[in-house]
């Protein structure tokens, strides 16, 4: 019996092959590299099963040599085999009569479907060391240093940091566990930020050198027999660095010094002294005169600090006078006096031309406003109207030969319905604002008058 029993052992290791089916699964036998030899099915998913929940573990390679983990039991990982998967191995192998051996391949390969707890998966990556942790160096981009007193403007490396972009790193994660990969480099997958700008870039040196120029350069201002000289000190101290090909400029501080160039030579709504053709002097103030373009100004001067190249400048204004300084209407204009009811039209200094006249009506609150204006524009045969009623006409539709507005609605012009100009007429029998002129004398006036003289107002 002994000799028998030793004869079936020998024929079995001889032929690997046995004679009866079995439950379990032959020698040899593995799944995605674990063995399931001498196990059953229930067994061996069961072992495969446990194998991953508690010994899956994801490696994630991060830059500068440091790696992290996220194991299986803290994401609630499990596999699921394809259903009969196991049991279709087990029949295959008793129907080919169990062999096994070294020239037997019993090694099997197949995509699970993994499954995990997205919540947990997010609260870990949430938590790992490259997206949260305190040691994370930032990626810069190489850039201009910033202005120092008495020192050149130089270029600073940039920075390869270890900040991640936390959404791309958090979907190449996820997708490593969604497959059971065992380990993903984040550098590999693109996750790390990168620097857009490096030292080496020719058009960040050429912007430093012209940063560099902005050191020895002036930009003069011109205004009348004035001059304002920006220094090349100040300049530097506005320079905040290059971004996008251009040297960037604090704007607000460009702003806030043309703003002081406005302030010390605007006179457009200031109040200024006038002395009248009859001696008398008054006070008067309006929208004629010098008005800095304060924001057209701040962009051109942004455009000239950004040649890097000394120069002079008239600046641009919204509105202008005659002449620079206090006395901006110059030597040409119109004066209206309101309480003389007379007109006077001074050339290059001299009076040539006078009438009186009649203005707003003031019992009726058509004052004809003081101030000083320009004049709008001259036109020839002008229906004035008043404020338009429901019916579709006006209040009042006046006909004139010769119209010369200053002050919105308010102009000069002749008068035909009327037989009498000056004294007190305005008080009570007035005009709607404008300053009616005698018929007569209204031709020689509007020959010398032009778009934007000053006319001036005056009580």
């Amino acid at each position: 019996m002994a000799q028998a029993a030793l004869s079936v052992a020998f024929g079995l290791a001889v032929s690997g092959t046995a004679f009866a089916e079995e439950t379990t699964f032959v020698a040899g036998t593995s799944v995605n590299g674990l063995g399931i030899s001498g196990l059953t099915t229930e067994e061996a998913a069961g072992q495969i099963g446990g194998f991953y929940a508690n010994e899956y573990k994801l490696t994630i390679k991060e830059r500068g040599g440091k790696s992290e983990t996220i194991s299986g039991p803290e994401i609630g990982f499990a596999v699921g085999l394809p259903e009969g998967f196991l049991q279709r191995i087990l029949d295959a192998q008793n129907a080919a009569g169990r062999p096994y051996g070294p020239d037997v391949d019993n090694r099997h390969r197949v995509e699970m479907a993994n499954s995990f707890s997205e919540e947990a998966l997010t609260e870990r990556i949430g938590r790992l060391d490259c997206i949260s942790g305190s040691g994370i160096i930032q990626t810069a981009d190489a850039r201009i240093s910033p202005y120092q007193e008495g020192q050149p403007f130089t270029i600073i490396p940039e920075v390869r940091g270890t900040n991640v972009d936390p959404a791309r790193t958090a979907e190449v994660i996820r997708e490593a566990v969604r497959t059971g990969a065992a380990e993903v480099d984040l550098e590999a997958a693109g996750c790390y930020y990168e620097p857009q700008i490096y030292s080496g870039d020719e058009t960040l040196r050429a912007l430093c050198d012209i940063m560099n120029q902005c050191r020895e350069m002036t930009i003069t201002y011109v205004i009348g027999e004035d001059t304002e000289v920006l220094d090349a000190a100040t300049i530097c101290s506005w320079l905040t660095g290059a971004a996008e090909g251009q040297i960037q400029v604090d704007r607000d501080l460009a702003a806030a010094y043309i703003k002081t160039l406005a302030d010390r030579y605007n006179t457009a709504g200031t109040v200024r002294t006038f002395r009248t053709a009859t001696g008398r002097d008054v006070e008067v103030a309006g929208p004629y005169g010098w008005k800095l373009d304060e924001a057209a100004e701040t962009d051109a001067l942004i455009g000239m600090i950004r040649t890097g190249q000394s120069q002079s400048r008239e600046p641009q204004y919204a509105s202008q006078g005659a002449v620079h300084g206090a006395q901006d209407w110059g030597t040409t204009y119109v004066e209206v006096d309101l309480t003389g009811q007379h007109v006077y039209m001074t050339k290059d200094g001299a009076v040539v031309w006078d009438a009186p006249c009649v203005t707003g009506n003031l019992s009726k609150d058509y004052d004809t406003p003081p101030g000083i204006f320009p004049l709008t524009y001259k036109e020839r045969d002008r229906v004035l109207r008043g404020a338009k009623r429901a019916d579709g006409t006006y209040e009042y539709e006046s006909p004139v030969s010769y119209w010369m507005p200053f002050n919105g609605g308010i102009g000069l012009h002749d008068a035909n319905w009327r037989s009498s100009f000056g004294g007190e007429i305005y008080k009570t029998s007035g005009s709607h604002g404008c300053v009616n002129l005698p018929p007569s004398a209204v031709p020689a006036l509007y020959e010398m008058v032009y778009k934007g003289m000053p006319v001036i107002c005056y009580y």
